[in-house]
């Protein structure tokens, strides 16, 4: 059957599939599933299944902060929010030993409003945005990432695994079909695990890095892919430790090494008509194309953190690296920030290459839609085209997690976009995060610094 879209649906497809179980997941800010396992029986619609608020708005290290603005947000009695199912994602949990299934969950208040700071209900608030105009956004993925052998000790750093020969990969294999094949069990698994959870992966290469991949999704709208994003995070990690490795979205997990991505393609359809936006009847790039292309010069950078969150991030970062260093744009050009692949009018689209692979997909897609739609409401013209290599020009965007932050807080009109509430809890549960690392001491200060300053 196709996808649900009522209780009643799901409950058909529940009994079609024999389920025992329910995983009932809530994205939080990470990008990690929180929520709560339920006999089948127990899974109702009646049921007022509820979490805290503060589930959906704590850091990587499950802290909050002790006072602040947080908490003009969350409430400080820590009250509940009700978690209501979209039928339409409900996956079989394909590693479950009983037949399991997995439905994400909407958050709401106890005035039946959806919780404005959950990563679910921003991307919800810009698709909303598009539709008002007649707008359809529709985006394609590219997610990369790194497979590594077990690494048990924080402070040993990662290698890649043992393949197939028995050997671990000492140089870099971008678009290797053989290197691919030292891992076909696990990709053969992944496959398997993505067919039966109806994701819609397309093309699996080989990347740049020693056991660096990347996976491909088909072009779809936002909600449903940025859904799909996350069960394969979860399915891909979850298989690599079926294999005695690990899989890991780190944006720059080795040193050395390139680091990871999640390039975003999207194009605008008419509602209407069906027509791409992005270009005119006679096939040239329209006035959308480019004032779209303006607002993601004009935010990306103030919008940074959104896509970079965490102090690891930024060390991708970097020139002369497969990461862009600025927000330049061009045609076939992967050098630039902002890159529009060739391509048909009906498929001319636009490819953001800032975000890395460690963003939630809900608050990447968000970000990228909302620079975008600002571009276009305020027609903001972009930059010439970049026509050679961007690493030849300033960096412009910022260097830093503490840096990024200032640039966010700035800047009012992405909140007016996302949502003030979601601003302040994403902005000071980010900066309790990189005081947190700041009380970290690493190798490098005590090589360089302890006996020669």
């Amino acid at each position: 059957m196709s996808s649900p879209q009522t209780f009643n649906d799901l409950e058909q497809w529940l009994n079609q599939h024999r389920v025992t179980e329910v995983e009932c997941l809530v994205p939080d800010l990470t990008g990690v599933a929180r929520g709560k396992i339920l006999p089948r029986e127990k899974f109702t619609e009646d049921r007022g299944m509820r979490l805290p608020q503060a589930i959906v708005g704590m850091g990587v290290t499950g802290e909050f902060p002790e006072s602040g603005p947080y908490y003009d947000v969350v409430d400080p009695t820590d009250r509940d929010m009700q978690l209501r199912p979209d039928p339409s994602t409900v996956r079989i949990v394909p590693w479950a030993t009983d037949p399991t299934a997995q439905v994400v969950h909407d958050c709401f208040d106890h005035t039946g409003k959806l919780v404005p700071f959950a990563p679910r209900s921003v991307l919800r608030r810009i698709c909303d945005l598009y539709a008002a105009e007649g707008w359809e956004p529709v985006v394609a993925p590219e997610l990369e990432f790194y497979l590594t052998a077990r690494n048990t000790d924080s402070n040993t750093p990662l290698k890649p695994p043992i393949g197939r020969s028995g050997r671990a990969e000492t140089s870099r294999q971008a678009y290797s079909i053989d290197a691919v094949n030292e891992f076909d069990p696990l990709f053969e698994e992944i496959y398997d695990y993505c067919e039966k959870m109806n994701l819609n992966v397309d093309t699996l290469i080989h990347e740049v890095g020693a056991g660096q991949m990347e996976i491909n999704f088909f072009h779809a709208h936002p909600l449903g892919l940025a859904d799909e994003v996350f069960f394969f995070k979860r399915t891909v990690r979850e298989a690599a430790l079926r294999h005695d490795m690990y899989a890991t979205f780190m944006a720059k997990p080795i040193a050395g090494e390139p680091g990871s991505a999640m390039h975003v393609h999207q194009s605008i359809v008419d509602k209407a008509t069906g027509r791409n936006i992005f270009s005119n009847e006679d096939g040239s790039p329209s006035d959308a194309f480019h004032h779209y292309i303006g607002g993601l010069q004009r935010y990306i950078p103030a919008a940074m953190v959104l896509v970079a969150p965490y102090v690891n991030s930024y060390r991708r970062l970097s020139r002369h690296t497969a990461a862009p260093i600025n927000i330049e744009w061009g045609h076939d050009n992967r050098t630039v920030g902002i890159r529009s692949p060739i391509s048909s009018p009906q498929a001319r689209r636009v490819e953001n290459r800032v975000i890395g692979a460690d963003a939630n997909p809900y608050v990447a897609m968000a970000m990228t839609l909302a620079c975008g739609y600002l571009g276009m409401k305020n027609q903001i013209k972009p930059k010439p085209e970049m026509r050679g290599d961007a690493y030849l020009s300033p960096y412009a965007l910022p260097r830093s997690l503490g840096e990024a932050l200032d640039w966010l807080r700035r800047e009012t009109d992405l909140h007016e976009v996302l949502g003030k509430e979601f601003v302040t809890i994403y902005t000071e549960i980010k900066e309790l995060e990189f005081e947190e690392f700041m009380k970290v001491i690493s190798p490098w200060e005590r090589e360089h610094l302890l006996l020669h300053v």
